[in-house]
């Protein structure tokens, strides 16, 4: 193995304790502090320059392509500040081609976690669906742990050259 490839997963895992920290958080507080954000934009750093034969600059343009369409995803009242900010952050790891990965694998994550919280909680979910969702039942799903699941699995899928499950699909 290289140094070059024991510097990617280092800082992978350096990445995978990032959103770790971001998940807890968001759990416990349904907040994604900045520091955490600017944690992972640090990690960019070493990664981009480990990222030899890598498309850094695609890199680039996929934060910058999550971050925009997570301010109008915010806007809308949908996801957290946070959350946005951490999606833009975690994209520079995927890349612009695997900006729709991560974004169908956040929803994903998403969902199994709205269904677990309606699971957990029969009563809360069957008083929600009497009331047509308006209800105030506080607060919602950590979008963060959706994220970081998303992030963490591209992440290592691509440094152990695991192939996602829509790469057939995409290529043919």
């Amino acid at each position: 193995m290289s140094l070059v490839e024991i510097g990617r997963l280092s800082v992978a895992a350096l990445l995978t304790v990032v959103l770790i920290w971001a998940s807890i958080t968001d759990i416990k507080d349904r907040k994604i502090r900045n520091v955490t954000v600017l944690t992972a934009l640090i990690l960019f750093l070493p990664w981009a320059v480990l990222s030899t034969g890598h498309a850094v600059v695609a890199d680039l343009e996929a934060g910058a392509v999550a971050l925009l369409a997570g301010v109008a995803i915010y806007s809308a009242g949908w996801l957290g500040a946070g959350d946005a900010k951490l999606f833009a952050a975690s994209s520079l790891f995927i890349g612009l081609h695997g900006l729709p990965g991560l974004a169908v694998l956040t929803a994903l994550a998403g969902g199994a976690l709205a269904m677990i919280s309606l699971v957990s909680r029969p009563t809360r979910a069957m008083t929600m669906v009497a009331m047509r969702g308006k209800g105030d039942f506080g607060r919602g799903i950590p979008y963060g742990v959706a994220i970081a699941i998303a992030a963490a699995l591209l992440v290592w899928g691509g440094l152990l050259h695991l192939t996602p499950p829509w790469a057939g699909a995409i290529n043919s």
